[in-house]
């Protein structure tokens, strides 16, 4: 199959945040009396935007009798920036995988519109898909729905159907294929832990990719594969007795 365009998640997919949030945001809601074992956290609240993050926090504080501190959104927020500052990475091997592509390529992204490109531009990304960088903000619904990913795709001037995209969340994966679009799990990330590629698998995944090398490889493969397709018809249709018309 030829894919039209390439579409990224941003965080555990281009930059290595969630490994840093998931790390402190258990720490510090723990601290507050709201508990989570580590894969219940990932397979919940990875990928969603951080107002659906939070109305799921509330929620399970008011089950469990819990009050959060007022403002707890932003208490969360700045102590994962404070560690972001010190510590943000891309992840290894992204820019394999973005020069394997030759066609347009898009950021579709939970995180807020004003942290999505700082995140960006910390790890130098950020030139590589302006203007197509796209945050849940600009959508009612974010993932697992997939209105974020049918934004992008009429963005880019492509029919869902011819967009592949990259997700390390299971709600991510849930809303690439309820956009129509074919979806490769990642867990190349710093915070997969040996259940994800089961659990990307079970959401729905095409594919899955254990790092960027994999998925440049498999593009490469593609275009490879599309390219002898083409020459083999275009010799089958061909009336030149040695073909000399593909040597143009």
């Amino acid at each position: 199959m030829q894919f039209g365009a390439l579409i990224f998640d941003c965080d555990g997919v281009l930059v290595d945040s969630e490994a840093i949030a998931i790390r402190r945001e258990r720490e510090l809601l723990a601290e507050w009396g709201l508990e989570y074992d580590f894969e219940t956290f990932v397979s919940r609240f990875v990928g969603l935007h951080n107002r659906d993050f939070y109305l799921a926090l509330e929620a399970d504080a008011a089950e469990a009798g819990l009050r959060l501190p007022d403002r707890f959104g932003a208490l969360l927020q700045a102590n994962n920036w404070k560690y972001y500052e010190a510590e943000l990475e891309p992840i290894a091997g992204v820019l394999d995988t973005i020069a394997a592509f030759s066609g347009p390529q898009a950021v579709a992204s939970s995180s807020e519109a004003d942290k999505l490109v700082r995140k960006l531009t910390m790890t130098g990304l950020a030139d590589m898909f302006t203007p197509h960088i796209y945050s849940s903000d600009l959508v009612k619904h974010g993932k697992p729905a997939p209105d974020l990913f049918l934004l992008t795709a009429e963005a880019l001037k492509v029919a869902p159907t011819g967009c592949v995209v990259v997700e390390d969340s299971v709600n991510g994966v849930l809303a690439a294929r309820a956009a129509g679009m074919t979806a490769w799990g990642f867990t190349g990330g710093g915070h997969a832990d040996a259940g994800l590629a089961g659990r990307l698998a079970q959401a729905g995944a095409h594919a899955v990719f254990s790092s960027h090398h994999e998925i440049a490889q498999a593009l490469t493969r593609l275009r490879r594969s599309v390219r002898l397709r083409r020459i083999r018809s275009a010799r089958r249709a061909c009336s030149c007795r040695a073909c000399t018309c593909l040597r143009r």
